[in-house]
């Protein structure tokens, strides 16, 4: 037949110097893609434990408070922070505010 070889994947922050976050584009761009893939796993759990919430509470039927309140702390807890605007990026790409006069 054939081997299965194991795929492995880095999971790791690319390196940045994120005093100058611009000075190395390439890695600029790998720590975007690595904080767009993070996030992306998040909204993802958060679907699956939305799912396993919505059929305990078809399950339980009356008893979903006591039966399913694991599962509510548990997506409440995955949906926190979870966001695509700017204030969800890390501090270091908002770059300086702007002071009108």
């Amino acid at each position: 037949m054939g081997r299965k070889a194991k795929v492995e994947f880095d999971e790791t922050p690319p390196e940045i110097d994120l005093s100058n976050p611009y000075g190395d584009p390439v890695a600029m761009l790998e720590y975007r893609e690595y904080l767009v893939r993070e996030k992306w796993i998040q909204i993802e759990t958060a679907k699956i434990i939305r799912d396993r919430l919505l059929w305990c509470y078809r399950i339980e039927g009356v008893n979903h408070k006591q039966k399913c309140r694991h599962l509510v702390e548990q997506y409440l807890d995955s949906t926190r922070g979870i966001g695509w605007g700017k204030d969800a990026r890390p501090p270091e790409f908002h770059g300086p505010k702007k002071i009108s006069e």
